[in-house]
This record gives C-alpha cells, structure tokens and sequence, in this order.
C-alpha cells in the first residue's frame, strides 16, 4: 500500500470532508454524528429528579392506597422502560423492598406498640405488658383493631411511595452526569463525591485479590486477625493512591478561586442559607395538612434564593465544562410533568381530602377519584415523550 493510500484511509476514519471542511466522526456507541453527542437523545438528569421529586410530593399529599399504587405502577413503568444496564440503574429493586420492609415495620409497631386510632372490629388480643406511669400513652401488646391496622398501612405505603420515586431518580439519573451538572459553588463537593465514587470500586477490588492470595497461601482471610491482615496493605494502596491523585490534582490547576468581593460573598451566603431554609420550611408546609396554603409559596420563593445564591457562589471557581448535557424541550416535558402531578394532587388533596385520605373510622373501602387519577397518569409521560437511552 501506498503512503497516499494510507494518507486517505486515515483521513476517511477521522472524518468526512465536505466543502473544504471536516467534519469530525462521532464517538462509538453513540450515534452517527456530532447530533447524536450533543444530547440528541440523552436527558439531562436533574430532570428525571425533578421528575421523581414531583411524583413523590404527589404521594405524601394522600392516603388512597389505590392513587398510591398508580403513582407507584406508574413510576415502575419508566424505570422499566427507561433504565439502562449500568449498576447503579439496579437500585430501584433495593428501593422497592425498603418500602415493602417500611410497611412491614409500620404494622409491626402499630400491633405491637398499639394506635391512638379508635376502633370496634378487634382482629386479636395480645398481652399486655404493665408500664409505669411516666409511660403513659405507650402500651405494650392489647387490643389490635382492624381500623388501626388499615390506618398503619395507609401510613406506611405513603413512606413507602416517597422511597420508590426516590429510588427511581436512583436509577433512572447517572450519578457521573448528575455530578458534572452541579453548579459552580458546589464544585469542590462534587469533586470529592467523584473522587470517592471513583475509588470505592477500587478498595473492593484490593479487598478481594489480598483475600483471595490469602487463601491460596492457606493463610485465614476471616475472622479479627484475617481483617489486620487484609486491612493494612489495603489502607496502605488507598493511601498511596490519595496522594498521587493529590498531586496530578495540584499540578493541573484543581482547587484554585477566583478573587470575589466580601460584599458578594456575603450576599451568596444570605441567599443560600435563607433560600434553604424557606425549602425546608416549604417542604414541611407541602408534606402537612396545615401547611398547604404557604407551603408551595414558601417552597418557591426559597429555591429561587438558593438558585441565586448558588449562582454568585459559582464565581469563586470559575472553569470550564466538557460537553455539558443540554436541557433541552424533553427534558422541560419530563420536569413539568411532575410538577403538574404535584400541583393537580396538592389541589385536590385542598378541595376534596375526603378522597384522597379515605377514612378508617368507621371503617370503609376507599374508592378511586377520577380527576385525580387521571392527574397521577401524567407521572407516565415520559415514557413515551422520552427515547430510551443506549445501555
């Protein structure tokens, strides 16, 4: 072969020339051009959490079993349809048994440590066991009614509901591309989360090779001695491994600020500490009965401070980011669509809360609302508005 026929097969693998211009190839795995990489169909993952979140205050503002199984149902169906075959994309199964274990332990302590729920349909007597009297209002064992057993399960699915939408921001949001959209104030935190995320598979790798030469030398890998004798020379790469990163870290420019006046510093430092303290505050007044009329107010009002403040903080390390993932229409459809679940339950949980918490005294079947049923469905849009990412 010829040095220009070499010349030309190198130049075709590159790229494509058209019109005097090259046009770079698109990375494997990703599509068939520079398109396809820029966030043709990939979603920025602070939608999919905003997303979740949505969904999730949806649930704490009811205790229909049967809106709760939708959102739920609905919540699977995505994750099912959208998640990848990454290993942090498995957590929404975790997810899913801790709320069934969350259910679990709420019954167990309203049998076993009694409800203030009245009730008239006795299911079983337990023994009781005799307390004094600085414990009053706590018993042990007694009279277990159906009306507290039902209330007890209506509690714990809601706990349980807020864990799965949780679980599927887990699995549905990459962690690396989660962390890379942090904002500028928080660099240094995502720096060390990277960091950790990076050397944790690292420490169980050393973990199992020392315990595996262990054993092939007959030398026990178990019990206080094995765990000196495995932790040290693991403790000790961890080590070497820090300091080197430390210094490939230093010599590249890591951890450097810029000059920022103390006037705009102290302004960041208002904003983010009121803009958080108006979210907990807002998140309280969302996830009570009392708290619907301010809640939501307070709640805005409170990310929108802490928005801005986070915006000034950023000034203090300023760089540059590699690709970023653009938010684009989907994932403002993804992100409003969990806030319309939200906006339409909190609604109606304020002009009908018979249908959304279904009474236990005197004890009835709940039934299905239809508007806010139908309102639980839009936690399904995404998908079908949203194309599956590559695994």
């Amino acid at each position: 072969m010829t040095p220009a026929e070499t010349g030309r097969r190198r130049g075709a693998t590159r790229g494509r020339v058209e019109a005097g211009r090259a046009v770079p190839r698109a990375p494997e795995g990703t599509g068939s051009g520079p398109a396809s990489w820029s966030g043709g169909g990939v979603l920025h993952p602070g939608a999919w959490w905003a997303w979740a979140l949505g969904v999730g205050v949806a649930a704490s503002r009811t205790t229909n079993p049967l809106l709760l199984g939708l959102l739920i149902a609905a919540s699977g169906y995505v994750v099912a349809t959208h998640r990848t075959s990454a290993p942090w994309a498995r957590s929404y199964a975790a997810f899913a048994r801790l709320g069934l274990a969350v259910v679990l332990l709420r019954l167990f302590f309203a049998v076993a440590l009694g409800s203030p729920i009245p009730g008239t349909h006795t299911l079983l007597t337990l023994p009781e066991v005799p307390l004094p009297h600085w414990a009053q209002g706590i018993r042990l064992g007694g009279r277990v009614t159906a009306e507290a057993v039902v209330f007890a399960a209506y509690d714990g699915l809601k706990l349980a509901a807020l864990l799965i939408c949780v679980g599927a921001a887990n699995a549905l949001a990459a962690p690396a591309r989660l962390l890379k959209s942090l904002p500028g104030a928080l660099y240094e935190t995502g720096v060390a989360v990277v960091v950790a995320l990076t050397f944790a598979p690292h420490l169980v790798a050393d973990v199992r090779r020392l315990r595996a030469a262990r054993r092939l030398r007959g030398r026990p890998d178990r019990g206080v001695r094995g765990l000196f004798q495995v932790g040290l020379p693991v403790l000790e790469g961890a080590l070497e491994r820090s300091v080197a990163l430390a210094a490939a870290m230093e010599a590249r420019g890591y951890g450097r600020t810029a000059e920022v006046p103390a006037r705009v510093r102290r302004t960041t430092a208002a904003l983010t500490l009121g803009g958080l303290l108006g979210v907990c505050a807002g998140t309280y007044g969302l996830l009570t009965a009392e708290g619907g009329t301010y809640g939501l107010p307070v709640l805005g009002s409170g990310v929108v401070a802490a928005l801005a403040g986070l915006r000034l903080g950023g000034r203090r390390s300023p760089r540059t980011r590699y690709r970023p993932d653009p938010w684009g229409a989907r994932a403002w459809l993804v992100a409003g669509s969990g806030a319309a679940v939200a906006g339409l339950l909190t609604l109606a949980s304020v002009r009908d809360p018979g249908a959304l918490h279904p009474g236990v005294v005197p004890l009835v079947a709940p039934g299905l609302p239809v508007l806010p049923a139908a309102a639980a469905l839009f936690a399904l849009l995404p998908a079908f508005a949203v194309p599956r990412e590559p695994s």
